[in-house]
Protein backbone atom coordinates (compact mmCIF):
# COMPACT_ATOMS: atom_id res chain seq x y z
CA UNK A 1 0.00 0.00 0.00
CA UNK A 2 0.98 3.46 -0.25
CA UNK A 3 0.63 6.82 1.79
CA UNK A 4 -0.85 10.29 -0.28
CA UNK A 5 0.99 12.26 2.27
CA UNK A 6 4.15 12.68 3.99
CA UNK A 7 4.33 14.54 7.37
CA UNK A 8 3.35 14.64 10.82
CA UNK A 9 0.16 13.14 10.14
CA UNK A 10 1.42 10.59 7.69
CA UNK A 11 3.81 9.31 10.35
CA UNK A 12 1.11 8.01 12.38
CA UNK A 13 -0.58 6.74 10.12
CA UNK A 14 2.10 4.48 8.60
CA UNK A 15 2.39 2.95 12.25
CA UNK A 16 -1.21 1.87 12.31
CA UNK A 17 -0.27 0.37 9.03
CA UNK A 18 2.54 -1.41 10.84
CA UNK A 19 0.55 -2.34 13.54
CA UNK A 20 -1.07 -4.38 11.10
CA UNK A 21 1.44 -6.11 9.32
CA UNK A 22 0.76 -3.77 6.20
CA UNK A 23 3.44 -3.41 3.49
CA UNK A 24 4.15 0.08 2.36
CA UNK A 25 5.63 0.67 -0.59
CA UNK A 26 6.32 4.47 -0.21
CA UNK A 27 5.22 7.57 0.41
CA UNK A 28 3.52 10.01 -2.50
CA UNK A 29 4.22 13.95 -1.81
CA UNK A 30 4.46 16.07 -4.31
CA UNK A 31 7.48 18.54 -2.18
CA UNK A 32 10.39 17.43 -3.89
CA UNK A 33 12.50 18.18 -0.71
CA UNK A 34 11.31 14.98 0.71
CA UNK A 35 13.15 11.70 -0.21
CA UNK A 36 12.27 9.78 2.95
CA UNK A 37 9.78 9.36 6.07
CA UNK A 38 10.63 7.33 8.87
CA UNK A 39 11.75 4.13 7.06
CA UNK A 40 9.82 4.73 3.84
CA UNK A 41 10.89 6.11 0.02
CA UNK A 42 8.82 9.49 -0.93
CA UNK A 43 7.33 9.57 -4.41
CA UNK A 44 6.58 12.77 -6.10
CA UNK A 45 4.75 11.44 -8.88
CA UNK A 46 1.17 8.85 -8.56
CA UNK A 47 2.59 4.79 -9.59
CA UNK A 48 1.26 4.83 -12.92
CA UNK A 49 -0.90 1.62 -11.94
CA UNK A 50 -4.20 0.85 -9.67
CA UNK A 51 -2.54 1.11 -6.33
CA UNK A 52 -4.14 0.66 -2.62
CA UNK A 53 -3.65 4.11 -0.76
CA UNK A 54 -4.73 5.58 2.51
CA UNK A 55 -4.74 9.46 2.11
CA UNK A 56 -2.46 10.22 5.29
CA UNK A 57 -3.16 14.12 5.05
CA UNK A 58 -4.92 15.72 8.28
CA UNK A 59 -6.19 18.55 6.49
CA UNK A 60 -9.84 17.92 5.50
CA UNK A 61 -10.75 19.54 2.42
CA UNK A 62 -6.95 18.35 0.83
CA UNK A 63 -8.34 14.96 1.32
CA UNK A 64 -11.64 15.91 -0.40
CA UNK A 65 -9.58 17.33 -3.22
CA UNK A 66 -7.47 14.39 -3.79
CA UNK A 67 -10.32 12.03 -4.00
CA UNK A 68 -12.46 14.10 -6.19
CA UNK A 69 -9.05 14.12 -8.74
CA UNK A 70 -10.46 11.06 -9.83
CA UNK A 71 -7.13 8.79 -9.40
CA UNK A 72 -7.86 5.13 -9.77
CA UNK A 73 -7.12 4.33 -6.32
CA UNK A 74 -7.95 1.71 -4.86
CA UNK A 75 -8.50 3.37 -1.29
CA UNK A 76 -8.13 1.02 1.73
CA UNK A 77 -9.27 1.59 5.55
CA UNK A 78 -6.71 1.29 8.86
CA UNK A 79 -8.05 0.04 12.27
CA UNK A 80 -5.59 0.23 15.12
CA UNK A 81 -6.05 -3.41 16.83
CA UNK A 82 -5.16 -1.41 19.92
CA UNK A 83 -8.60 0.23 19.35
CA UNK A 84 -12.12 -1.13 20.45
CA UNK A 85 -14.75 -0.85 17.60
CA UNK A 86 -18.31 -3.11 18.35
CA UNK A 87 -19.35 -5.45 15.68
CA UNK A 88 -22.28 -3.29 14.69
CA UNK A 89 -19.91 -0.35 13.88
CA UNK A 90 -19.59 0.79 9.85
CA UNK A 91 -16.56 1.99 8.72
CA UNK A 92 -15.67 3.69 5.51
CA UNK A 93 -13.00 3.14 2.70
CA UNK A 94 -10.21 5.52 3.14
CA UNK A 95 -10.73 5.87 7.26
CA UNK A 96 -8.35 5.64 9.40
CA UNK A 97 -9.13 5.14 13.21
CA UNK A 98 -5.85 5.12 15.62
CA UNK A 99 -5.10 3.56 18.86
CA UNK A 100 -7.14 3.81 22.16
CA UNK A 101 -10.40 4.77 19.95
CA UNK A 102 -13.73 3.42 21.54
CA UNK A 103 -16.45 3.39 18.75
CA UNK A 104 -19.35 1.77 20.36
CA UNK A 105 -22.65 0.09 18.72
CA UNK A 106 -24.18 0.90 15.47
CA UNK A 107 -22.28 4.03 14.67
CA UNK A 108 -21.71 4.62 10.97
CA UNK A 109 -18.14 6.37 10.24
CA UNK A 110 -18.16 7.83 5.98
CA UNK A 111 -15.39 7.56 3.83
CA UNK A 112 -11.93 9.76 4.12
CA UNK A 113 -12.26 10.20 8.05
CA UNK A 114 -9.72 10.37 10.70
CA UNK A 115 -10.52 9.12 14.04
CA UNK A 116 -7.83 10.17 16.27
CA UNK A 117 -6.22 8.75 19.14
CA UNK A 118 -8.00 7.64 22.03
CA UNK A 119 -11.46 9.47 20.94
CA UNK A 120 -14.56 8.05 21.70
CA UNK A 121 -17.52 7.72 20.08
CA UNK A 122 -20.78 6.45 21.61
CA UNK A 123 -23.82 4.88 20.23
CA UNK A 124 -26.32 5.46 17.24
CA UNK A 125 -23.53 8.29 16.36
CA UNK A 126 -23.10 9.25 12.06
CA UNK A 127 -20.26 10.72 11.20
CA UNK A 128 -19.79 11.73 7.43
CA UNK A 129 -17.39 11.90 4.84
CA UNK A 130 -13.74 13.32 5.66
CA UNK A 131 -14.86 14.50 8.75
CA UNK A 132 -11.80 14.68 11.64
CA UNK A 133 -12.77 13.80 15.33
CA UNK A 134 -9.49 14.75 17.22
CA UNK A 135 -7.71 12.82 19.91
CA UNK A 136 -9.55 13.02 23.41
CA UNK A 137 -12.83 13.76 21.79
CA UNK A 138 -15.71 12.81 23.05
CA UNK A 139 -19.15 12.11 21.01
CA UNK A 140 -22.41 11.29 23.42
CA UNK A 141 -25.07 9.02 22.18
CA UNK A 142 -27.29 10.13 18.83
CA UNK A 143 -24.26 12.74 17.66
CA UNK A 144 -24.45 13.94 13.75
CA UNK A 145 -21.16 15.52 12.77
CA UNK A 146 -21.85 16.69 8.80
CA UNK A 147 -19.59 16.45 6.06
CA UNK A 148 -15.52 17.88 6.40
CA UNK A 149 -15.86 18.91 10.09
CA UNK A 150 -13.30 18.96 12.41
CA UNK A 151 -14.07 18.15 16.47
CA UNK A 152 -11.03 19.70 18.01
CA UNK A 153 -8.83 18.12 20.72
CA UNK A 154 -10.94 17.30 24.30
CA UNK A 155 -14.13 18.72 22.99
CA UNK A 156 -17.07 16.94 24.16
CA UNK A 157 -20.25 16.82 22.67
CA UNK A 158 -23.47 15.92 24.02
CA UNK A 159 -25.77 13.36 23.27
CA UNK A 160 -28.60 14.14 20.48
CA UNK A 161 -26.32 17.13 18.84
CA UNK A 162 -26.53 17.35 15.41
CA UNK A 163 -23.65 19.69 14.06
CA UNK A 164 -23.70 20.63 10.29
CA UNK A 165 -20.85 20.52 7.40
CA UNK A 166 -17.09 22.31 7.35
CA UNK A 167 -17.31 22.85 10.99
CA UNK A 168 -14.95 23.61 13.12
CA UNK A 169 -15.12 22.58 17.04
CA UNK A 170 -12.25 23.78 18.91
CA UNK A 171 -10.10 22.28 21.66
CA UNK A 172 -11.91 21.62 24.64
CA UNK A 173 -15.11 23.11 23.48
CA UNK A 174 -18.47 21.78 25.40
CA UNK A 175 -21.15 21.24 22.93
CA UNK A 176 -24.86 21.74 24.04
CA UNK A 177 -26.40 22.99 21.30
CA UNK A 178 -26.78 22.35 17.81
CA UNK A 179 -24.30 23.55 15.45
CA UNK A 180 -25.37 25.17 11.81
CA UNK A 181 -23.08 24.10 8.60
CA UNK A 182 -20.00 26.02 8.24
CA UNK A 183 -19.36 27.72 11.86
CA UNK A 184 -16.61 27.76 14.44
CA UNK A 185 -17.72 27.41 18.28
CA UNK A 186 -14.73 27.62 21.24
CA UNK A 187 -15.39 27.83 24.48
CA UNK A 188 -17.75 26.17 27.52
CA UNK A 189 -20.33 26.12 26.80
CA UNK A 190 -19.75 26.48 23.09
CA UNK A 191 -20.31 29.46 21.09
CA UNK A 192 -20.29 30.66 18.00
CA UNK A 193 -17.55 32.64 17.00
CA UNK A 194 -17.47 32.73 13.19
CA UNK A 195 -19.87 31.61 10.20
CA UNK A 196 -19.34 31.31 6.41
CA UNK A 197 -22.19 30.19 4.13
CA UNK A 198 -21.14 26.48 2.00
CA UNK A 199 -20.92 26.78 -1.67
CA UNK A 200 -23.45 24.41 -3.17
Amino acid sequence: MYLYGASGHGKVVAEVAEANGDNIEAYIDENESKEKVLSYPVLHEVPPHDIDVLISIGNNKVRKRIVEQGELFNYVTLIHPKSILSKRVKIGEGTVVMPGVTINAVVRVGKHCIINTNASIDHDCIIEDFAHISPNAALGGNVYVGEGTHIGIGANIIQGITIGKWCTIGAGAVIINDVPDGCTVVGNPGRIIKSRSLKI
